[in-house]
């Protein structure tokens, strides 16, 4: 409770603008607990007992308050205690990163005099363990500087993320939660990630071989002691879909070294990391914190070149060339283009034309290496897995990278942009933008479709990832990686739309929780707790996501029933624009949600997913904004998505659903007759038009009355009245009359009639007779029939 109260206050302070505290970005706690607590050491138990259970308390306390360090970034924390006998106890906690878990970096010490009487730090090593790096320091000693390591981390914090060195603890960090959160604690001594890092290999370097040319070799070495500001691992991770661990490429930028900007032998460890991925079908996952190409001057020339102005008595004329003495022009030849002069005073001149630079890396050969690894990433993605966390800001390459990716989990705070905010109010000549995040953050990229995720932190972060790979086979093309079912297969699907109620997507996915109505959740088709929703600020009309049945995990696309609202943002560049709220009517494809459901369909593909598409469209909006803005050719994305789908694709028609028009067109099993089944429950309906559209049009005011005079009773005997020879003409002029009357009277309740009996025309009975879909599959029972489907499917797909 002493710390914690400690570090509420740190958080507290934080907030207070008079507080130092505000801006502190790398705090020190020491604690001195007065009252007595520990017994004394060598009656009941020894030195390295006491040290032991104080080193193991210790570790709990930091699980715990693991969250409110990070975010207080308290990089060490000293606590001082008292024994009944008088003897006092240190524990010193170092957490340089924030996100160590182990036992390393706790270190216990009594305090003890040494030969000259002062008071110091004597090592107490628990059993197995080290001294620690205080041991025999005086107790009075003050805090040293920072040294490279800490300066480093530094300068990634006050960029608001973490340093790439760092991302490794942080990640067992996350991987801990994930185990408990599946009820099992992982013991702080266990490893739940071993990285081994990559770099350039130097020898074929210093042999001359090109950097493009160049593969990748593993190196042991200390963290920041690289002098590329990207790095490489291989990381083999233990989750609990395979304990015994799976391995992953993971490629960071050094936001430490010249603010994670990209030179060449950045691009070129990044697109070798890229390539190594794809060579071993290794999932490739990029932690994304850079300020994009790298661009500079050449230093040696700028300290040494003089200018020829055209009045030396007055700058303001302009100058005629800039040039440098024949001394200087000796010493950096190399680095310029020039020609020679001999002034009228005799002195030799070189008028400089061009300037290489001596160092790589500070011009136009920068972008060329964002367009190589722009290609490389591009190409890992349609033939691997690619996932970019935004864990720093993204600009330029950086953001396009995140784009080619297609995957990619954002920070709240971090934005994506091509360029800074400052540079395009100097284009603009105004003041207009206020920031990056205007023009890149969350408001923007989680709405326009590129950012799948959002997360607070660093740590929620590593745990959406670690979920999207629990998804993901281990090895591109290899089996899925499968779970043991909390959620029992052979169980109803309880969740059921009201009486007036249309299907919840969400609700028929995941189910429902309680509610006034119902003391017990509603359980949905898929396993409970296993649903992860895609992209859900983007297209709202069309839900995207994973899931597992019966632990297989598989790619899901359902529709909203409910109109919601799109929402584009004012541009403050642009005066005349405003923010609007555009209605969207659910069950039908927008041109956005038509792009989310092709882009989402070839993301599962590629991921090797099984495909649920639980079909409810009325079908495409036609009008003209609508076809300008590419409803047409993003509804022909799907057939495209759906023609060379590889996995097993079930489309099902739940409950109270429907398939019409166009939206049928896109999905029919006759694209893809060896992927794609189609099912139906029950109640679901499919056809070219709804029947009332129908009844308009097949079913005219005509055909009514033909139908009253064939079925209604009043209407025959009235008829049959009127054809009689002796009639009286006025009597039968008044027949006609009321004919005529009874005809409209009854036009609404037969044209109810014909809705219905139009709708039968749609139901699922006509679909299975007609071969269009598969079976009817009652929805109650949809979950084990499909489960056994997928299994039968996969067993099918192993053999072949």
């Amino acid at each position: 409770p002493h710390l914690t109260a400690a570090l509420e206050e740190l958080e507290r302070a934080q907030f207070d603008d008079t507080s130092r505290a505000r801006s502190a970005d790398w705090a020190h706690i020491y604690l001195c607990v007065l009252p007595t607590y520990l017994p004394a050491a060598g009656k009941d138990f020894g030195h390295a007992e006491m040290a032991g259970a104080l080193r193991a308390a210790t570790a709990q306390i930091m699980l715990k308050c693991g969250s409110l360090v990070r975010r207080t970034a308290v990089s060490c924390w000293e606590m001082r205690l008292t024994a009944v006998d008088g003897s006092a106890w240190r524990i010193c906690v170092s957490l340089p990163s924030g996100f160590e878990s182990d036992l390393e970096h706790i270190d216990i010490y009594r305090e003890a005099l040494d030969n000259s009487g002062q008071a110091v730090y004597a090592p107490q090593p628990a059993a197995g363990a080290r001294p620690g790096p205080l041991a025999g320091h005086l107790l009075t000693k003050v805090y040293g500087p920072l040294e490279t390591l800490q300066r480093k981390r530094l300068s990634a914090r006050r960029l608001r993320t973490t340093y790439c060195y760092d991302f490794p603890p942080l990640f067992e960090t996350a991987l801990r939660e994930v185990w408990s959160s599946v009820g099992t604690q992982m013991p702080a001594s266990t490893k739940l990630l071993e990285a081994e890092e990559f770099v350039l290999n130097e020898v074929a370097l210093q042999n001359g071989e090109s950097i493009w040319n160049v593969d990748l070799v593993p190196i042991t070495r200390p963290p920041g002691q690289n002098n590329v500001g990207m790095i490489a691992w291989i990381w083999t991770i233990k989750v609990p879909e395979s304990p015994d661990g799976r391995q992953i490429v993971v490629i960071a930028n050094d936001a430490s070294h010249s603010a994670g900007s990209f030179g060449p032998k950045e691009d070129a460890v990044f697109k070798a990391a890229t390539d190594l991925g794809l060579k071993r079908k290794l999932p490739i996952i990029y932690l994304s914190v850079n300020s994009g190409a790298r661009f500079g001057l050449a230093e040696e020339v700028r300290s040494k070149f003089k200018v020829a102005w055209v009045n030396e008595s007055d700058p303001n004329k302009g100058f005629q060339y800039l040039y440098l003495e024949n001394a200087d022009y000796e010493k950096v030849k190399s680095s310029v283009k020039a020609e020679s002069v001999t002034t009228e005073y005799g002195e030799k001149r070189w008028i400089l034309t061009d300037i290489i630079g001596a160092e790589d890396g500070i011009g136009a050969e920068c972008l060329s290496g964002s367009g190589a690894i722009a290609s490389a990433f591009s190409k890992a993605y349609h033939e691997g897995f690619t996932l970019t966390f935004v864990t720093g800001r993204a600009i330029g390459i950086g953001a396009y990278l995140a784009r080619l990716g297609h995957r990619v989990v954002q920070r709240v705070d971090q934005p994506i942009i091509l360029t800074g905010y400052a540079a395009l109010n100097k284009l603009l000549g105004k003041e207009v933008y206020t920031s990056h995040m205007q023009l890149g953050g969350p408001k923007v990229m989680a709405n326009n479709g590129v950012s799948h995720c959002l997360v607070e932190d660093d740590v929620s972060g590593a745990l959406e990832i670690i979920k999207w790979l629990s998804y993901v086979p281990c090895t591109i093309g290899g089996p899925l990686p499968l779970m043991q079912p909390k959620d029992p297969v052979d169980r109803d699907v309880t969740y059921y739309p009201e009486k007036e109620e249309k299907l919840d997507p969400r609700a028929a996915v995941a189910g429902k929780g309680k509610s006034e109505e119902s003391t017990e959740k509603l359980l949905g088709m898929f396993d409970d707790g296993e649903w992860s929703e895609l992209q859900a600020g983007w297209a709202k009309t069309v839900v995207t996501g994973h899931a597992r049945l019966g632990g297989i995990p598989v790619g899901v696309v359902a529709v909203e029933v409910d109109t919601v609202s799109m929402n584009v943002p004012a541009d403050p560049g642009d005066s005349t624009s405003s923010e609007k709220s555009v209605a969207q009517a659910g069950q039908v494809w927008f041109p956005d949600s038509a792009l989310k459901t092709a882009q989402a369909i070839e993301e599962f593909d590629l991921e090797g997913l099984p495909l649920f598409i639980l079909a409810n469209w009325r079908g495409f909006s036609g009008g003209m904004r609508d076809l300008f803005d590419g409803v047409l050719q993003n509804g022909s994305r799907i057939v495209e998505a759906l023609r060379i789908y590889k996995n097993p694709i079930y489309i099902y028609l739940p409950p109270k659903c429907e398939l019409r028009g166009g939206a049928w067109v896109v999905l029919d099993t006759k694209i893809n007759p060896e992927r794609i089944e189609m099912y139906a429950d029950t109640t679901a309906r499919g056809g070219v038009l709804e029947p009332e559209g129908m009844v308009e049009i097949k079913y005219r005011d005509s055909q009514l009355i033909k139908t009253i005079h064939r079925l209604d009773p009043v209407v025959q005997a009235l008829k049959r009245e009127e054809g009689s020879p002796s009639i009286n003409p006025a009597v039968k002029h008044g027949n006609e009359s009321a004919i005529q009357a009874r005809q409209q009277a009854l036009l609404q309740p037969y044209r109810s009639v014909a809705v219905g009996f139009a709708d039968m025309h749609d139901k699922a009975e006509r679909m299975r007779a007609k071969g269009i879909v598969r079976k009817v599959v009652p929805w109650k029972h949809a979950r084990r029939f499909f489960y056994w489907r997928l299994k039968k499917e996969g067993v099918e797909d192993a053999l072949a």
